[in-house]
């Protein structure tokens, strides 16, 4: 995939691009800078300085804090079509975690500069921007309630259905180790294990060795968590 194709599909994936004439998409792609990443490469640490939005074209990222007790604590992943940094859009601040890649990942990134000066151009971006902060408010407060009130076979199941489509690959090697997915899910490593091994059993995934599984009926599976 050549540059120009990747920066195309970079500005395709976000929401705060939608909705833009061939003009401003092209503006938009004039800016973007493309990379592609090996697995563990930090993408930033906490403390750095924010000066660019971040978009994941393909992969999969974590971001995390690190404890006085030096234990990781994960806040989210980083797939397709999401975007990180967009605070730097509006002014200048400092990333309050670290962000490392877990698979090989393709991003792009518009530095402050130029995305300012995109927004004195085209104000329906600086309008789209807007919208998305306010949408991903309300999925932080989604999120949060299914914490709360879906069960952990429930997410841990969502998580394997979203980890199979955004690294578009079944089976897949699951990124995250089983102490990491339970520190994800607010889990114990053994409940990650149980659960593997029952929905095997269930013939709902295959598992096939060095973390790697494959999803046989996503519908059921989704299902069989649904009441739990």
């Amino acid at each position: 995939m050549s540059e120009h194709l990747s920066q195309h599909h970079c500005v395709s994936l976000v929401p705060i691009f939608k909705n833009l004439t061939s003009e401003q998409t092209e503006a938009v792609e004039s800016i973007v800078n493309h990379r592609q990443l090996p697995a563990n490469t930090v993408l930033y640490r906490a403390g750095d300085r924010i000066d660019a939005l971040t978009i994941i074209a393909n992969g999969q990222t974590k971001v995390f804090r690190t404890a006085e007790n030096g234990k990781e604590q994960i806040l989210y992943l980083l797939q397709a079509g999401d975007i990180n940094g967009e605070a730097a859009l509006f002014n200048q601040s400092e990333h309050n975690s670290t962000a490392i890649t877990l698979t090989p990942t393709t991003i792009c990134s518009i530095n402050r500069t130029d995305f300012q000066n995109l927004l004195t151009s085209y104000p329906q971006i600086g309008i789209n921007v807007m919208n998305t902060l306010g949408n991903r408010l309300l999925e932080l407060e989604r999120q949060t309630t299914k914490s709360n009130t879906e069960s952990v076979a429930s997410r841990f199941a969502n998580y394997l259905v979203e980890t199979v489509s955004a690294l578009k690959q079944n089976p897949v090697r699951l990124p995250l180790k089983n102490k990491d997915l339970a520190t994800l899910l607010g889990t114990s490593p053994e409940t990650i294990s149980r659960y593997l091994s029952q929905w095997d059993e269930q013939q709902l995934i295959s598992k096939l060795g060095h973390h790697q599984i494959k999803i046989n009926d996503i519908d059921k599976l989704l299902l069989s968590t649904s009441n739990l």
